[in-house]
């Protein structure tokens, strides 16, 4: 295969990946739907955009409702029309319920060992006006091969949140490092979406000016013998680059590249045009 014909093919492949994930990122129910940030209390509270009172107390959640509200979960009605009390068991940690009602689905989630509820609606303005987001063109200068090492024990690993006051503990199960122009560089990593994978947040010479300032997010995968090919390429955007309501980790302490990582995404145009 020639050189030309490799580059037509990493690029496509690209393009194609990029496709498939802004069509994620625009689902009428994903994070871009969020209209509301509603933190949870113990005493009873109606909120926007939600239908009943919600309270919560010794770790479980509940809700009330009137007979004319309706809310589900996994197709079944909580309310069967006279009106009732429904207790969530527990929910851990980074976890969460996704509820139907109506149009609306209403996430119920823990961040921070605090409850919340997240209204999404597929007209929020957001879905309704997204148009992709911008992105260095893919290239090879940013397939770097690296090397994950493991911890001997896994390490509580505490960060800062989109929102502030809130912290996150995530359990690092070890660091990959790779090397630029002559020089070693070291992530640490936290467990990825799938077996064998990891996911690293960092920032770089670009946060702020090109990209966004408070992180980016790469998924890296691992070989049996613990080579990994970190393409910057696929560096993508957390939900808090594009909406307030989002309660996204930050970087770990160490996670900033004294470089500037020009490939994957860059500021959401929702962000760079509210500046």
């Amino acid at each position: 295969m020639s050189t030309r014909t490799e580059t037509l093919a990493f690029e496509e492949q690209w393009h194609d990946w990029h496709a498939a994930h802004q069509e994620s990122v625009g689902d009428p129910h994903g994070f871009l739907a969020v209209t509301d940030l509603h933190w949870l209390e113990e005493q009873p509270r109606a909120y926007a955009h939600a239908p009943g009172t919600w309270s919560v107390s010794e770790d479980q959640v509940a809700v009330v409702l009137t007979p004319q509200e309706r809310l589900s979960l996994h197709g079944i009605e909580l309310n069967l029309g006279t009106g009732t009390r429904h207790v969530f068991a527990p929910i851990a940690e980074r976890d969460g319920l996704f509820l139907d009602h109506g149009a609306t689905v209403i996430e119920l989630a823990k961040r921070g060992g605090r409850y919340l509820l997240r209204p999404r609606s597929p007209r929020a303005p957001l879905v309704t006006a997204y148009r992709g987001t911008p992105a260095y063109p893919p290239t090879r200068d940013f397939v770097l091969p690296g090397r994950y090492i493991p911890f001997q024990e896994p390490h509580p690993t505490t960060v800062g949140a989109a929102v502030e006051g809130l912290r996150h503990v995530y359990d690092a199960p070890g660091q990959l490092r790779f090397t630029v122009a002559g020089r070693e560089h070291v992530l640490t990593a936290f467990n990825g979406p799938a077996p064998r994978t990891l996911v690293v947040l960092f920032t770089d010479e670009t946060s702020g000016r090109t990209t966004y300032a408070a992180n980016r997010s790469l998924t890296v995968t691992v070989a049996e013998d613990g080579s990994a090919v970190l393409d910057f390429n696929r560096a993508v955007n957390l939900p808090c680059a594009y909406t307030d309501l989002a309660t996204c980790p930050l970087p770990p302490a160490g996670n900033h590249l004294p470089f500037a990582v020009e490939a994957g995404e860059k500021t959401p145009h929702e962000r760079s045009e509210h500046r």
